[in-house]
């Protein structure tokens, strides 16, 4: 290590505690930006990051701002934003995080309150520890860092901190053109992903992409008497499950027509790793063919992640009428999501049984994303994470999906983008007992610290 990488190692090490107490504050805001919950604490959340930034002493401008959800005359949530102009002809760099966060779940699951920051051993407990609060953490604690050891910066510095990355971004188009020239940078930084474990970073090469819509079964005008009319008509739930087991075969893979798979070379990871890692249950047995990772990075998949029908406490003796479920897709990169969506829809009304009427919400779609990391950005970030965690990195997939990526590539087809994260495969990011490692953490701080004084520098 040259001198300068030696002392912000020992900065990051030294202001870790600091460091460690803003991210608990922050996970003290529920930030839940769904619209069922009080969106204030979206506002607070927004205004606590701003003024961590403002704190910095090292930004021309702090501010935060909102844009339209698309073509409506509704505002999105708040996001945050700051600048510091490069001199003497350095790059800039846009740091992306969110603040937004997801909804806790049944407190029941989790072994500590979900906005009460618990450490336990390693470990740091509460929503949004690591998806993605950590994330604003691991920006600001570097630059912290950077700004103790080198003083006044010539690299430029942009931060992008989304209020809405939880719920579909819906003005993340809109935000990026009203703030171009603010946003405007050559690399672009999203600390929004993961690692391959807790001792190995992971630089994300690839993302499926996302379609999600609320899909509604009606069989009758009003609920009837099951012993009077049950066995002559179909109940809602009947014909929901019945179209339900046609998404998939009987592997449990995605069995409709028009999805796609990619083509992805992928590291070695058995079932003994996927049953730790996912907390498949003894006997449980996987789905899928292929490669593990293949099925996770490059296949479609698709999750029924919610159902609105009578709850047992209310299970009166009556044929349901009306059933809506949420329907999640993964969608392979490579393949359009508008695509997946069509053909997902004109799958679920070709197999819906008995005649029973069908409707759709609103549809979510995120395009899967395929990174180039060819250029300078991704060797120099590669080069730092070897710095910082004594490891070589891996190139990763990720199954779950960043939508927004697409639109940073769209919007900035100059800029290099890099998907780094915080996170690792104990996590559970948007589970109950999300958590977030403080090795990782500090060692995340680090490897950006030493890539923006690479920068700086050079």
């Amino acid at each position: 290590m040259t001198e300068i990488e030696k002392k912000l190692a020992q900065t990051v090490a030294k202001q870790f505690d600091e460091t460690l107490s803003d991210l608990e504050d922050l996970i003290r805001i529920p930030s839940v930006s769904w619209p069922a919950f009080e969106q204030k604490h979206v506002f607070e959340s927004a205004t606590a990051v701003a003024k961590l930034l403002e704190q910095t002493g090292i930004f021309d401008e702090v501010d935060v701002r909102q844009s339209l959800e698309g073509d409506t005359d509704k505002l999105g949530h708040p996001a945050v934003v700051a600048r510091k102009s490069p001199k003497n002809g350095k790059p800039t760099v846009l740091l992306y995080a969110h603040h937004d966060v997801q909804p806790p779940g049944d407190p029941e699951d989790w072994e500590s309150p979900p906005f009460v920051p618990t450490r336990k051993g390693d470990r740091l407990y509460g929503r949004g520890a690591s998806d993605d609060k950590a994330g604003i953490i691991s920006h600001l604690a570097a630059i912290r860092a950077l700004s103790e050891v080198i003083g006044d910066l010539d690299v430029g510095i942009a931060v992008f901190i989304e209020g809405e990355e939880e719920w579909a971004s819906k003005s993340f188009g809109n935000f990026l053109r009203d703030n171009k020239e603010l946003l405007t940078a050559d690399a672009i930084i999203v600390a929004d992903s993961d690692n391959w474990d807790e001792e190995t970073p992971g630089l994300t090469v690839a993302l499926r992409g996302a379609v999600a819509v609320n899909v509604t079964v009606e069989t009758l005008d009003r609920a009837s008497h099951s012993g009077m009319f049950g066995g002559a008509v179909p109940d809602a739930m009947m014909a929901t499950i019945r179209l339900l087991d046609t998404l998939w075969d009987e592997n449990g893979s995605v069995a409709i027509a028009g999805y796609k798979s990619a083509d992805l070379d992928v590291p070695e990871y058995d079932e003994q790793q996927l049953r730790q890692e996912s907390g498949l249950l003894n006997g449980v047995t996987p789905i899928g063919t292929g490669e593990i990772l293949s099925r996770l990075w490059a296949k479609p998949a698709i999750t029924i992640t919610g159902i609105d029908a009578p709850d047992i406490a209310n299970a009166s003796n009556t044929i349901t009428p009306k059933v809506t479920v949420r329907i999640s897709s993964r969608v392979a990169p490579g393949q359009d999501a508008d695509e997946a969506a069509q053909a997902l829809k004109t799958h679920l009304l070709e197999n819906v049984p008995f005649g029973a009427k069908i409707t759709f919400g609103e549809f979510d779609n995120g395009q899967p994303v395929l990174i180039d990391t060819a250029g300078w950005a991704a060797k120099k970030m590669r080069e730092a994470m070897k710095l910082a965690w004594q490891k070589d990195p891996i190139d990763i997939g990720i199954g779950g999906s960043i939508p927004f990526i697409a639109e940073l590539v769209s919007e900035f087809p100059d800029a290099q983008i890099l998907v780094t994260g915080v996170e690792d495969p104990d996590s559970r990011a948007h589970s109950p007992n999300e958590s977030q490692h403080l090795g990782v953490l500090q060692k995340a701080i680090l490897t950006e610290a030493l890539f923006l004084a690479d920068l700086n520098e050079s």
